[in-house]
């Protein structure tokens, strides 16, 4: 999701709340909103400060969501890889893909 420790960014050298944000579209739109799971699958923070941290899918709708992960206080976040699944109905079940 960011690399902010090679450039100084907001999530490496910044203090309070802060975030960050990207817009998730699906290949193929759903039938109604998703169910939407996402997670953590890489975080790497500096070893001495307190590991705060959120992640979350807001705005789900048939076409996409927004996928944030927040942190806050004197947590230092050099990088962070979120992966994510959605399932719900397609609008016709003629349009299964499984690849």
């Amino acid at each position: 999701m960011f690399s902010d420790y090679e450039n100084d960014g907001k999530m490496w050298s910044g203090s309070d709340t802060r975030q960050r944000k990207k817009t998730i579209v699906f290949s193929e739109p759903f039938e109604a909103a998703s169910s939407v799971h996402v997670l953590m699958s890489l975080m790497d923070l500096d070893k001495d400060t307190n590991m705060r941290s959120d992640v979350l899918a807001k705005n789900i709708s048939t076409t996409g969501f927004e996928l944030i992960f927040r942190t806050r206080g004197d947590t230092r976040v050099a990088r962070v890889r979120l992966s994510w699944i959605a399932m719900g109905g397609l609008r016709d079940d003629e349009e299964w893909d499984v690849e």
